[in-house]
């Protein structure tokens, strides 16, 4: 069993080294010090170079530049070294200047893909689109797919306004007329890199083109000319620039669907006039509980003055006995006022005026 994985040669001299060096009688050569120290040196060159050989043949056959230490140091650094060659041999191949084997290693180090910057550097390059590898870096970075934004950029895409995703199909406005317009666009999008950094996503892009949609239908003055135009829509959306501040270069505008949807200026109306009929009924019935207070309140006070009444004729007959008491009014003058008010209730009677009979037969 060998342990320290030595050649076989150097076990016997190890072995010796030791026997002397626990005999401190017996001398140690300097020559066996030497020989013993080039087999070590040879034994750990042979296990790096058998470990980066094939890394290193690659570098140098490809051009790369990437030196056999350069890759051990890369492993001391936590860097993986084939990933970076590979990379750097994908740069040299297409011609790329001014990538370094440095800058790959710090790309790398900072939590970032190598090898799909270097890979939409070269689709950039050939697509003759300004952008350097710091500029790739920076895209990578900040979390977008910069090989797709360099697709793109290439052959743009085509979003949906509104994003079906989010539920619904179609954008819905109101013209002057009260007629609901129901469009559906599709926007062609272009990547902008040099906004891809800090420039808003496509939610902004459908948002402001959703916006659009309903600013031009609200402006237009009947439902038939959106109807008889839709490009119209369209021209008035790209007219605005609605791709400023995004990642993203607004190519077209295309009108894909108008269809109608309700009358809406209709409905408001018959909202509008339940709700005046609703109030109308409401004030109605404030007046009618109004009036019934008001009755009520007068019935209140006739009852009340019958009770006035009342009390003022209880106070008449105790008002003749006062009289008769002090003598101001004799017997005969009290018959005297009952015939005379006998007499009265006789004639009301004969003449209808009365409450009895009379009022019964009317």
């Amino acid at each position: 069993m060998n342990p320290l994985h030595l050649p076989l040669s150097a076990i016997p001299l190890l072995a010796q080294a030791g026997r002397r060096a626990a005999d401190p009688g017996r001398g140690f050569p300097l020559t066996e010090i030497l020989i013993g120290g080039a087999i070590l040196v040879a034994f750990v060159f042979l296990v790096v170079f058998l470990r980066y050989a094939n890394l290193w043949v690659q570098s140098l056959f490809t051009h790369a530049g990437i030196g056999l230490f350069e890759m051990v140091g890369m492993s001391f650094r936590k860097v993986n070294p084939a990933t970076i060659l590979r990379a750097k041999i994908m740069a040299v191949q297409a011609g790329l200047p001014g990538i370094l084997t440095r800058d790959l290693e710090a790309h790398y180090l900072a939590g970032g893909n190598v090898m799909k910057v270097i890979s939409a550097l070269i689709a950039a390059d050939r697509a003759r689109i300004a952008m350097d590898f710091k500029q790739g870096c920076a895209i990578d970075l900040a979390g977008r797919d910069i090989v797709d934004a360099v697709k793109t950029s290439v052959n743009p895409k085509v979003i949906d306004c509104p994003d079906p995703k989010k539920g619904k199909e179609e954008v819905a406005a109101v013209a002057k007329d009260g007629i609901q317009v129901l469009a559906k666009a599709r926007v062609t999008v272009r990547t902008n890199i040099a906004r891809l950094v800090g420039g808003a996503t496509e939610e902004t892009i459908i948002a402001r083109v959703g916006e659009g949609i309903v600013s031009a239908i609200g402006s237009s003055g009947s439902h038939k000319e959106v109807l008889e135009n839709p490009d119209r829509i369209s021209k008035n959306v790209l007219a605005k620039g609605l791709d400023a501040g995004t990642a993203f270069e607004i190519v077209s505008i295309d009108i894909a669907d108008v269809d109608i949807g309700h009358n809406i200026g209709a409905r408001l109306q018959a909202d509008q006039a339940e709700a005046d009929k609703r109030v109308a009924q409401a004030m109605a019935e404030k007046r009618r509980a109004m009036a019934v207070a008001a009755e009520q309140e007068m019935r209140a006070e006739v009852m009340a003055n019958r009770a006035k009444v009342v009390l003022a004729e209880a106070d008449v007959p105790r008002a003749f006995a006062e009289a008769l008491r002090a003598g101001r009014l004799g017997v005969f003058d009290y018959y005297k006022l009952q015939n005379v008010q006998a007499d009265t209730k006789m004639r009301e009677s004969i003449g209808g005026g009365g409450t009895g009979p009379v009022e019964k037969k009317g």
